[in-house]
């Protein structure tokens, strides 16, 4: 069957480009073939090597629908490729880390610690990248405010406590627009504020609980409780017996003391990052108070060249890089999806929502000092500056650059609801089509491969990649897995950069519609993302096509085989 699918696919790219006379990028991508893969979904438990590695496995060989980079490698033996920079606009990056440290781009124009802008670019000492959430006298931002805030705030400021009555004509659709928003924003401070309570009462009962399997592992004499154990029990008072109930309890719901810890390692990390968190602070202005204007995009040589950021209080960029390019084989933590790749960080993202004018320009960047592959794992709800970041990835288009952009974690459908940055000001019509926006996808080759919280559209996202529990770089030479749709772009990134590395001939357009088209087709009905809840546990079952462009999941040995196809045709 293998080699009938390849022969094939063979005799229909050479039909589609037997007669073609143009040049290599304007070869049109085959629409890829229809075979589907039906194979049950992996069973039991697995390893920690296969829970590390799953989004490079191959569906076919190991029940789990990775990326298939041991065939693509394969394949690509004995092929040479040139190096490819790949943007991480992001947060900092951990330059210094013993898997990324080797891959980390360094500006060849630029001579490092004279302070000096010696490539005249307007970044002076842009060794390895460029931080725009910063001043020159090396102040950086860390967190900041969502843009709801940020609206909300300047809706304060102009309108103060008037009322509709005292508001000119010109300004009324802005007056209405300000009191939505500020109605949005009050209700949603007001969520978190609720959340962030909840969780502490849930930490405090966490401790209570870990304190009850303390005392009764010691009643017990053993620490391998289970619930035949807990039958045996003499309690020597009331307390006691209540203790041993919350075990048992616990236990029969398919608990363990394990489960509990590793929950409260995540509650901990989080409700510490929430303690610092600015999202809804009216009167925080840290990025609002650096030197340039952030509502002048021509206001642009700012910032400075501490790409890291902080090691302690952010990893985001650092997982993200990791995933596209960690070493590979090198005997350390991870490998990378993408060989002859060299990182190139931009940071613009803080703790709370990017700023259009950072965004902007951290992507024409990105675009001027080379690379051709940027990943913007980040987005946000609103967008009052969004032309300037319209503008921005038309220059990318314009420069053969493609943008690879996660398509957000709100579990909702964004051919309705507005997700920025995007490539659609109507969410139907792209402005380029130099933008591969991808959902998130997990290891389970059955209804529960798209992730419950990946955003979808059939017309706004154009495929998936795996994004649940990957596993990668972390600040300080650590590692760990992380999910989101922030994962499954430099999945889908590392894809783009490996084509473009071994294939340099086909345009970022082209190199879009190979990991779409030639992805692993799902013809099975799937969960929807964002459709489980307490009243409906089980979900919405919909066809995956439907949470799609494509349809598929990007898989790097078809992106490869397809690529070399479409050369050899040309031939």
């Amino acid at each position: 069957m293998n080699e009938l699918k390849s022969v094939m696919y063979t005799l229909v790219a050479g039909l589609l480009f037997a007669s073609c006379k143009s040049s290599i990028n304007t070869i049109p991508v085959p629409k890829g073939t229809d075979t589907v893969i039906n194979i049950p979904a992996k069973k039991g438990t697995l390893t920690e090597d296969q829970l590390q590695t799953w989004s490079h496995m191959d569906v076919e060989t190991d029940s789990i629908p990775g990326m298939s980079l041991d065939k693509a490698y394969q394949f690509l033996e004995g092929k040479n490729g040139t190096t490819v920079i790949v943007a991480i606009a992001d947060s900092g990056t951990d330059i210094e880390h013993e898997d990324l440290k080797d891959v980390v781009w360094t500006n060849p124009k630029e001579i490092a610690g004279n302070n000096i802008d010696d490539d005249k670019n307007g970044y002076a000492d842009d060794i390895h990248g460029w931080n725009f959430l910063g001043s020159k006298d090396g102040t950086i931002v860390n967190a900041d405010q969502l843009e709801i805030t940020r609206i909300v705030k300047r809706g304060m400021e102009n309108f103060g406590d008037k009322k509709a009555s005292e508001i000119s004509e010109k300004d009324k659709e802005t007056y209405q627009q300000y009191l939505k928003l500020k109605e949005t924003f009050e209700a949603r401070a007001a969520e978190k504020k609720t959340e962030i309570e909840n969780l502490k009462k849930t930490a405090e009962r966490i401790n209570q609980i870990e304190s009850n399997f303390k005392d009764v592992k010691k009643l017990a004499g053993t620490n391998n409780l289970t619930v035949d154990v807990l039958k045996t029990l003499k309690p020597s008072d009331d307390l006691m017996a209540a203790k041993i109930a919350d075990v048992t309890g616990l236990l029969q719901r398919g608990m363990t003391e394990k489960g509990l810890l590793d929950y409260k390692k995540q509650l901990v990390d989080y409700l510490k990052t929430q303690d610092g968190a600015k999202s809804y602070d009216l009167d925080f202005n840290a990025r609002q108070s650096l030197p340039d204007n952030l509502y002048d995009i021509n206001d642009k040589f700012y910032g400075n060249n501490n790409v890291i950021g902080s090691k302690d209080l952010e990893s985001h960029g650092t997982h993200v890089s990791g995933i596209v390019a960690a070493t590979r084989n090198n005997g350390k933590g991870v490998n990378g999806v993408a060989t002859n790749v060299k990182i190139m960080p931009v940071r613009v993202v803080p703790d709370g929502d990017e700023h259009d004018k950072d965004v902007a320009l951290g992507i024409r960047y990105a675009v001027d000092n080379g690379a051709k592959v940027i990943n913007t794992s980040f987005g946000k709800a609103y967008s009052p500056n969004k032309e300037w970041v319209y503008d921005a990835i038309k220059y990318a288009a314009k420069n053969d650059v493609l943008i690879v952009n996660a398509a957000g974690n709100d579990g909702k459908n964004i051919d309705v609801d507005k997700t920025y940055p995007n490539d659609s000001k109507d969410l139907l019509n792209e402005i380029t089509d130099n933008v591969l926006t991808v959902g998130a996808m997990s290891l389970h080759y059955d209804e529960k491969l798209p992730a419950s919280f990946s955003n979808y559209g059939k017309i706004n996202v154009d495929v998936f990649a795996p994004g649940v529990e990957v596993y990668s770089t972390m600040p300080k030479d650590e590692y760990a897995p992380n999910s989101g749709t922030s994962m499954a772009a430099p999945s889908a990134a590392g894809v783009a950069a490996l084509v473009r590395s071994y294939y340099p001939q086909l345009s970022a357009s082209q190199v879009k519609h190979i990991l779409m088209n030639s992805g692993l087709k799902i013809n099975f009905d799937v969960i929807k993302p964002g459709s489980q809840s307490r009243e409906n546990p089980t979900g919405i079952k919909v066809p995956f096509s439907d949470l799609s462009v494509s349809g598929r999941v990007v898989n790097a040995y078809n992106a490869l085989l397809m690529a070399d196809r479409i050369l050899n045709s040309k031939k």
